[in-house]
């Protein structure tokens, strides 16, 4: 199979016109089987790693359901996410050991649908203070033991933790399982120093930056400000016209770039649904448009999937290239998987979107067959 005619994602020129080749499952420097698709006046890119969404399509992970987990990935190729790292909510050990049994079972039985290559434990090692959408009364301290049974739960899926770096034990956690596991810092109260140090310590990453966190300021840089003097952190950012404003969304890119910036959807289960009532970690969430909270107002998940997120996240003027790889590259590179997927390089997974100028999805390819 040829892709001809395209504006070909290129990780060291931005977009180049060249034929992506594949015969089977992986790109290849030709191809000989005589097959091609026409992508004359479209952009090719890799497909997506989103490291951070909850559900979609009315299923959620945290739900510890096998059909629900299949829906999801089923809807994440639809949109081009080829590689899906779905996030826990706080949850009690006895539901996340299911939710890490459920998803280690969906990769055992090769479940059709967008490759699960991990799973993000938001919760529970957060701040009560900084809880926002995760249910307060299910927090627990950071825990290595905990950690690693659901490590071994999910056989060795676990690619994401989050912890607040304040809490009492926080630090010895972070030193502890910095090399088992990628810790990012979330739901926090920590100051400027404090996180430095998680980072000194061995975090590297930030769950949706500005989010569930002190603000940035002057005098006060906070967790924001030491991801930037860490120069090997990455930050997570929500681009659905809600969590961000685009002018903060165009800061982040300028200040770290696109080689640091993870774009995320952060969804739950009401993305690719209509308007209505949803749950969410137990909580009732209320989605109007692009925007759903909680009974008090509290902005919960977003609706908006990673594919459409890079798309507004160029509409706010951030170049598509750059977008491109803090949705497919950088994410990749986050869960160590960049080896097998992220690019259009020879010899890595084939798979593969194409966007029409407007930036929406006119074909996927997946392992080396087109499935849209």
């Amino acid at each position: 199979m040829k892709i001809t005619g395209g504006k070909v994602f290129d990780l060291r020129k931005g977009f180049v016109e060249r034929d992506v080749c594949f015969d089977g499952a992986l790109l290849t420097p030709d191809s000989r089987d005589g097959q091609s698709y026409d992508a004359a006046e479209c952009y090719v890119i890799p497909g997506l790693t989103d490291v951070h969404f909850h559900g979609c399509v009315g299923a959620d992970l945290s739900d510890g359901d096998g059909d629900g987990l299949q829906a999801m990935a089923k809807y994440e190729l639809s949109r081009g996410v080829t590689q899906i790292c779905p996030a826990g909510m706080t949850l009690l050990e006895d539901r996340l050991m299911q939710v890490c049994r459920t998803a280690a079972e969906h990769n055992r039985a090769g479940r059709p649908g967008a490759d699960l290559v991990g799973i993000n434990l938001e919760g529970p090692f957060l701040s009560y203070a900084k809880k926002g959408a995760q249910n307060g009364d299910w927090l627990h301290a950071p825990d290595v033991a905990m950690l690693r049974r659901l490590e071994e739960a999910s056989e060795g899926l676990v690619k994401l933790v989050s912890v607040a770096p304040e809490e009492p034990g926080a630090m010895e956690f972070i030193k502890e399982v910095a090399e088992e596991v990628a810790v990012s810092v979330a739901h926090t109260t920590a100051d400027y120093d404090t996180a430095l140090e998680a980072f000194r310590l061995g975090a590297r990453e930030v769950t949706h930056l500005f989010n569930a966190m002190p603000g940035f300021t002057h005098r006060a840089p906070g967790v924001v400000g030491a991801a930037l003097d860490s120069p090997w952190s990455r930050v997570e950012l929500i681009c659905d016209g809600v969590h961000i404003h685009p002018s903060v969304v165009r800061a982040v890119f300028k200040m770290f770039g696109p080689d640091r910036v993870v774009l995320i959807s952060d969804t739950m289960r009401a993305a690719g649904m209509t308007d209505g009532k949803y749950d969410l970690g137990g909580q009732e969430v209320t989605v109007k448009g692009p925007l759903a909270t909680l009974a008090d107002g509290t902005i919960a998940g977003s609706v908006t999937d990673l594919m459409a997120g890079l798309k507004t996240a160029v509409s706010f003027g951030v170049p598509l290239a750059d977008a491109v790889r803090s949705a497919a590259v950088t994410p990749a590179q986050a869960i160590g998987i960049f080896d097998r997927v992220g690019s259009l390089d020879a010899g890595k997974r084939a798979n593969a979107v194409v966007l029409d100028g407007g930036l929406n999805v006119k074909a996927v390819f997946f392992h080396g067959k087109q499935v849209v």
